[in-house]
């Protein structure tokens, strides 16, 4: 079977090719944003830039990059839980399977059937290594990078997880895609933070996905008002863009929502030790930031709650043994009303 209809059938949403010599602009957009400090914490950036920015640096031998698309479309409004102070908001992506584990396996099959057809070795990737995905599928036809600096799609709006196979074969290339932002700047206005100080650029200390996920340490105090109830994530310019007028329902049933995680509520979630955290989110990308992050995230959510009624549970948090978690539990308790 062609590989393009294998993958099809497998469910991936999107397919193309592109050479991987050609990552010329993004890679200085890359530099820039690491040269300004845009980083932050996040110091395998900075460590990583020269492969990153070349997929050549990170596998001599690669010549194409085959970007695979699956859609992950959410069933209801993704921003609906904003509104719902006594529940947390959970980005769309961790609502459900972790994305690694219903992606890779599908990955490895059709790079089987690439390597087979070509007799060139092959490489599979779903965010397990620095390489540069959203460009790689700009220049694959997948997308196109927005202003927000995502990856947006005429077909199925800012929803779509990648995967990538690199192979050493010079597989004949898809075209480009269009930029088709024009002169909206929604993702912009939307950002809670001011994250995307002008498009295409972010700075991910500003980032709501960044402090919420990536940073380890207490999250900055002028920044917290402004994360709501956002416990993992954040899907605001995402959300907002017109072209999700065009999206559609996650056809992949592991990419649909569990109920548990759709509109949780944020008492249960401070309650959390480390073994009910597990087992509430085995097999869900959440898992990976452990407990002790994620209930700080959930102390900052109640403090901005406005709702006293929350109170009592932070009361234990006031003495965990994780010195952040103590640490924003006290300032939520200091936001909340008596």
């Amino acid at each position: 079977m062609n590989w393009r209809a294998r993958a099809r059938d497998l469910g991936f949403s999107a397919i193309g090719v592109a050479p991987v010599d050609r990552l010329g602009e993004a890679a200085r957009r890359l530099r820039t944003f690491v040269d300004l400090g845009r980083h932050g914490s996040m110091a395998w950036m900075e460590e990583t830039l020269e492969r990153r920015a070349d997929p050549r640096v990170l596998w001599p031998e690669a010549r194409s990059a085959v970007v695979l698309a699956m859609n992950y479309g959410p069933d209801s409004d993704p921003l609906a839980n904003l509104a719902r102070p006594a529940v947390g908001n959970i980005s769309v992506y961790a609502r459900h399977r972790d994305y690694h584990d219903v992606l890779k396996g599908r990955l490895k099959e059709v790079a089987g059937l690439i390597a087979r057809d070509t007799g060139a070795d092959v490489k599979v990737f779903v965010d397990t290594a620095p390489l540069m995905e959203k460009p790689l599928a700009a220049l694959a036809g997948v997308g196109w990078q927005g202003k927000h600096t995502n990856l947006v799609s005429r077909d199925f709006g800012s929803w779509l997880l990648l995967g990538v196979i690199l192979s050493a074969a010079d597989l004949p290339p898809d075209e480009p895609a269009n930029d088709r932002c024009g002169a909206c700047r929604r993702c912009l206005d939307a950002c809670p933070t001011g994250a995307l100080p002008a498009p295409y650029q972010i700075d991910a200390r500003l980032c709501i996905s960044y402090l919420t996920i990536e940073h380890a340490g207490p999250i900055p105090e002028d920044l917290r008002p402004l994360i709501g109830n956002r416990i993992y994530g954040c899907d605001d310019c995402l959300a907002v863009c017109p072209w999700n007028k065009f999206a559609s329902e996650a056809a992949e049933m592991k990419l649909r929502p569990r109920p548990e995680l759709t509109a949780p509520s944020l008492t249960a979630l401070a309650a959390l030790d480390d073994a009910a955290f597990r087992a509430l989110f085995s097999g869900s990308p959440v898992k990976r930031i452990g407990r002790n992050r994620f209930v700080r995230n959930v102390a900052i959510a109640i403090g901005n709650s406005g709702d006293p009624a929350l109170a009592p549970a932070l009361t234990p948090l006031l003495d965990d043994p994780d010195p952040v978690v103590a640490e924003a539990a006290r300032w939520a308790i200091d936001r909340l009303p008596p």
